[in-house]
């Protein structure tokens, strides 16, 4: 099928999962995952009026997205791989949203650098709520604390907690996990859910679905 086909299908897919949830969130946002994919195929995304992106790596997004934005309005681009921190400054001038705070040294770059250029995107803290040791994200023990520091502190803009599940495990109950973390943090976003499992993550209060291949097709990773 072509993208506008797999678009409106997860369209359709996120709609039925909201009717059947108990309490979906009221502000759903589709997240669609570009990274590996060339602009061509973005712009037909976009000219089907999906207007969030999400892309794993800051290189590959700054070959891509300043183009892109300066040519479409309205695009909001998020940061949900992990970000390093001599990338910092690049990040903070292309991203709309970083979802993957993980630890005080990114914190501590983020703020440094967003003092310096005078502006922040909005973020997310992203909890390793699997304890994987070879995944990123703060502890959930920790998750609240960690907000709490980022935003007392460092006065940072957090908005939400963020999530990617092991593979090999039901995801509902990181999901649970994940949102029962953020009413605890009062934060109103919740990062969660992507082609293999957004459905769940709907049902389990998500307000930000990061899907990719289900729209763009089978990445080529050669």
């Amino acid at each position: 099928m072509s993208v506008q086909q797999n678009l409106q299908t997860v369209r359709q897919n996120i709609e039925k999962a909201k009717a059947n949830a108990l309490k979906p969130s009221d502000n759903l946002e589709l997240v669609a995952v570009s990274k590996t994919y060339g602009t061509e195929i973005i712009q037909e995304v976009i000219d089907e009026g999906q207007r969030v992106f999400g892309e794993n790596r800051v290189q590959e997004a700054l070959g891509k997205w300043p183009e892109l934005k300066t040519k479409n309005e309205g695009i909001e681009l998020h940061l949900i791989g992990p970000l390093q921190s001599n990338k910092t400054t690049d990040a903070l001038e292309l991203f709309d949203v970083i979802e993957s705070v993980d630890r005080e040294k990114i914190a501590r770059s983020i703020a440094k650098e967003s003092q310096k250029i005078g502006k922040c995107p909005k973020l997310f803290v992203q909890v390793n709520t699997g304890l994987e040791p070879q995944k990123a994200g703060i502890e959930p023990a920790k998750a609240v604390e960690f907000v709490q520091f980022c935003k007392d502190e460092l006065s940072l803009p957090v908005i939400g907690l963020m999530c990617i599940p092991p593979a090999d495990e039901n995801p509902g109950p990181h999901f649970a996990l994940l949102h029962k973390l953020a009413q605890k943090a009062e934060l109103p976003a919740i990062s969660m859910g992507m082609s293999g499992d957004y459905e769940t993550a709907i049902a389990f209060g998500a307000t930000h679905i990061r899907v990719g291949s289900a729209i763009f097709g089978a990445r080529d990773y050669t």
